[in-house]
């Protein structure tokens, strides 16, 4: 089995998590928007909207980053004895596409300085349109993700879209507050994948400096936020990223993450 993923992406992050949680052995392929590392022609013949992560076992590849963590659990049900009711229910799938609908790049654009965000997603793009020259078979795709990206941008000048995406973020984490009032975790008295998929969330928001703001308002997220940073598998897929000066380097290369994403990611 093999992942092609990016450290930086929250997608990727809860599929590492996946991974980690039920112990499953894989091969891992750091796919590095910036320097093209792994995104030769046949990344993009294999994968053509160029989403991060990209799962493959054999034949079998999988882009939809819920279908490749549900996939994760099948496969740790036929090699385990996991209790089914616990692994695959219709309420972590409910919580997972839920957080799935919010849209992290918009809120972590829209919380960084433009002028930093304007000249990395112009160096981005000359460095697209070199490439475009140096593949002339995949012009037609870099067009359509050059045109994307300019599409975002479009996006962060509107209020009303950034409005929007806030009002989203703070719905899903009203609705974890109250749910963590009745539960330990988010689909009952267990760790389920649920988690895994609002893990990633909230490291963005206190990536940001915003634990203030999001976090530590509403007390039971506040007190799960703790809990799920003493957990092995986040310690490895992103706690290790977050401790002192390394977090403001994450940062600065989580930007320049999103702002390649914008233009090789088609949404």
């Amino acid at each position: 089995m093999q992942l092609y993923h990016h450290p930086y992406s929250l997608d990727s992050q809860k599929v590492r998590l996946a991974l980690e949680e039920y112990n499953i052995d894989y091969t891992s392929y750091h796919v590095n928007p910036l320097t093209g590392k792994n995104m030769e022609s046949s990344f993009f013949r294999m994968n053509p909207s160029a989403r991060l992560p990209v799962f493959q076992n054999g034949s079998h590849i999988i882009f939809n980053t819920i279908e490749i963590i549900q996939y994760i659990e099948r496969i740790a049900l036929v090699s385990s004895s996991i209790d089914n009711t616990t692994t695959n229910n219709r309420e972590v799938d409910e919580w997972m596409h839920k957080i799935q609908d919010w849209n992290p790049k918009i809120f972590t654009l829209s919380h960084i300085p433009e002028r930093y965000r304007l000249f990395v997603s112009k160096f981005i793009r000359r460095v697209v349109i070199a490439r475009m020259a140096e593949s002339p078979n995949l012009a037609s795709i870099y067009h359509l993700k050059l045109r994307d990206a300019y599409e975002t941008e479009d996006k962060l000048k509107d209020p009303d879209v950034l409005k929007q995406n806030e009002e989203c973020l703070i719905r899903l984490l009203d609705e974890v507050e109250m749910q963590l009032s009745n539960s330990a975790y988010l689909a009952g008295e267990h760790f389920t994948m649920a988690d895994a998929t609002l893990i990633p969330v909230l490291a963005r928001i206190m990536l940001l400096n915003l634990e203030h703001e999001y976090i530590f308002i509403r007390p039971k997220v506040a007190e799960y936020w703790k809990t799920m940073k003493q957990r092995p598998s986040y310690r490895k897929v992103i706690g290790r990223y977050f401790t002192g000066w390394r977090k403001y380097k994450i940062l600065s290369k989580t930007i320049f993450f999103l702002c390649i994403r914008s233009v090789l990611k088609k949404y």
